[in-house]
């Protein structure tokens, strides 16, 4: 399938695939199943940010598992909460339960993954693949996230129910652990405790920065602009489900071009440029007059923000030592995800206190500062390899 790779690449774009199908139409189905249930704008934005905080608590649990353990021990236990929360999904009738089920089963709310899942596989590519080719395979990786998401989005409009779909989450998450039974079993290289960690402070910078982004992109999170285009334009859950179909789509072809923009420009420049200019856009989502035109920009933005993507994990990767890249991995990957579960519940107040729009606005300003300071900060530091 994926010729000149090693096995343990192959098997973690398989679970990759499996598992962001699922979140393809979970983001979207689960704002508006909590809402079915009786939960208000606020209400629902609490829940995206409980969401966000129980995969941040997985992120945090899963670094010593995997740097003991290996991977192959920690992916096993993070698919096999997967599999009690779809079970959950299936039965629960209670909002809370669906949240809790949200929050163990690490259910993605936004565009990208972030969690437990993404830490661990990120490390796993970064030691199994050469330096030479680590953005290559990781655009494959991404890339194979955002596809395999569009057709979950576009699986929406074929399912019988949402309980049909909570199922298809069920399966994948037991078919995904038998993929990663077929993992090494040390696939990470153990570190000594106590060892030195000479790259910390720089870590912490890149973490700081990162928190910021996320942030700011959880003004945006998918499930939140499925809200926003269904309460402000009235879009049917057909309609948005072709919709973020097509802005995966635009996505997955972004991360194409990564690579060679990585090779040609470097990785900081390529991260920076794509990612401020794909603000721009977000910015203007605010404003736009209609339907079509919010659309437009949603895809305009989405050919151009993941891009920075596999840049991103990339440059992680590679200005650390390899003893350090599953605290690396765990740290940025735990400032993201707990920065971006602050601001879904404040996103629910500002639509409702402020404007619909207005997490458009300050989402993509507040980028526009992290892609200024990301450039300021590092412009200088080289990678290792």
């Amino acid at each position: 399938m994926f010729p000149g790779l090693p096995s343990p690449v192959v098997a973690v774009f398989v679970a990759k695939s499996i598992r962001t199908f699922c979140y393809g139409f979970l983001a979207i189905i689960l704002p508006l199943h909590l809402a079915d249930l009786g939960m208000n704008a606020v209400a629902v934005g609490v829940a995206v940010s409980l969401t966000l905080a129980g995969s941040a608590a997985l992120t945090w649990a899963v670094r010593r598992p995997a740097e003991r353990w290996g991977a192959r021990s920690a992916l096993l236990g993070l698919a096999a909460l997967s599999a009690v929360a779809g079970a959950l999904l299936l039965s629960a009738r209670a909002p809370w339960l669906v949240v809790l089920a949200a929050m163990i089963g690490n259910v993605a709310v936004g565009t990208g993954e972030t969690g437990p899942f993404l830490t661990v596989e990120q490390v796993v590519i970064a030691r199994a693949a050469p330096a030479a080719r680590r953005t290559g395979v990781l655009s494959i990786y991404n890339l194979l996230g955002y596809a395999s998401a569009a057709l979950g989005a576009a699986a929406i409009g074929f399912a019988a129910s949402t309980t049909v779909l909570f199922g298809v989450f069920l399966a994948a998450s037991v078919v995904q652990a038998l993929v990663y039974a077929r993992l090494p079993g040390m696939v990470a290289a153990p570190r000594a405790a106590g060892a030195p960690v000479p790259s910390a402070p720089l870590i912490r910078r890149l973490a700081a920065l990162f928190a910021l982004d996320s942030f700011a992109g959880g003004f945006v999170l998918q499930s939140l602009v499925a809200y926003f285009l269904h309460a402000r334009f009235g879009l049917t859950l057909d309609t948005l489900g072709i919709v973020f179909s097509l802005t995966q789509v635009c996505t997955a072809a972004s991360l194409l071009i990564a690579p060679w923009c990585a090779r040609r420009f470097g990785l900081l420049p390529t991260m920076v440029i794509s990612h401020l200019v794909s603000n721009v856009f977000l910015i203007a989502i605010a404003a736009a007059p209609t339907a079509a035109a919010a659309v437009v920009l949603l895809l305009g933005r989405h050919l151009l923000s993941q891009i920075d993507v596999p840049t991103r994990q990339a440059y992680v990767m590679a200005v650390v030592a390899d003893h350090e890249r599953e605290g690396a991995a765990s740290l940025t990957n735990l400032a993201r995800t707990v920065a971006q579960a602050v601001t879904p519940s404040l996103t629910g107040w500002i639509m409702q206190a402020v404007a619909l729009s207005a997490p458009f606005a300050l989402g993509g300003g507040l980028k526009i500062v992290y892609d200024l300071m990301l450039w300021w900060t590092f412009k200088d530091v080289k990678p290792r390899e």
